[in-house]
């Protein structure tokens, strides 16, 4: 194995598996996330299987009850592990930690279109900035999510844009400029949600801490992941962007945007 495999092994160890109220993992643990890891990046690299079985089981639609698939990294997968009660019938989480934008684009069409939701959230590009699967470009996340927007719009699928919340820091990437990062993606997620008629959700201007480019004391549990707390705060974020979706008419199709 190269020495760039491993470090992407370690990382994807560190910020996949662990919750973002857990303990320090062991070396036990680290070692078997790794393990995983080096599998699933021979046999599953975007993580297909995570769902399969969850999006074969779910019930049919509901008249009058309209399907909101969350789309997203370990944020995503944190809300539902921590505040289930948030995803009431009808809203599906499909975030999986540590994920990037190119692994969300493979499974995008199994994990949200097959789903047939009436609007789909992205929050994706934190671990783009952290390169957890490799060095990436700023442009190449855009282009990412760009992809993901036309998709959901060609299927009648409405588009929210997530900001990615504030972090100062990476524990897995200690030393790497993040905040300004983050900063600068989100004001591209809130002009292209502008030009493609899709919501802008900005969660973080809810969670940031003024002055600083982390989040407030009690939010976040190690710089990036939410508390409950952080996701009490994040709540009415959601719930108005989910409102002024289902405003919108379901797009005929993809609005393209550059």
């Amino acid at each position: 194995m190269t020495r760039n495999a491993r470090l992407l092994l370690a990382m994807l160890a560190m910020s996949v598996a662990l919750p973002a109220t857990a303990a320090e993992p062991t070396a036990e643990q680290k070692a078997i996330w790794a393990k995983e890891g080096e599998e699933r990046l021979h046999t599953d690299w975007a993580y297909l299987g995570r769902y399969r079985a969850a999006n074969a089981a779910l019930p049919a639609p509901v008249a009058g009850q309209p399907r909101i698939v969350l789309i997203g990294d370990s944020i995503t997968q944190g809300w539902y592990d921590q505040v289930p009660a948030f995803f009431t019938p009808g809203r599906i989480g499909r975030g999986i930690g540590g994920q990037t934008t190119p692994q969300m684009l493979v499974r995008f069409p199994a994990d949200v279109i097959a789903l047939k939701p009436a609007v789909v959230q992205i929050m994706a590009g934190t671990n783009d900035i952290a390169f957890n699967t490799g060095p990436m470009t700023p442009e190449e996340s855009k282009a990412n999510i760009r992809a993901m927007t036309e998709l959901a719009q060609a299927n009648g699928i409405r588009v929210i844009l997530a900001s990615i919340p504030p972090a100062d820091r990476y524990p897995w990437r200690p030393g790497l400029d993040t905040g300004s990062k983050i900063v600068a993606m989100n004001s591209w997620l809130k002009s292209y949600a502008a030009a493609t008629g899709s919501t802008y959700a900005d969660y973080w201007t809810a969670l940031a801490a003024p002055g600083t480019m982390g989040m407030r004391a009690g939010l976040s549990s190690d710089h990036v992941h939410p508390t409950p707390a952080g996701y009490a705060v994040m709540a009415p974020v959601a719930e108005r962007a989910f409102k002024a979706a289902l405003a919108r008419p379901a797009p005929t199709c993809a609005v393209i945007a550059r």
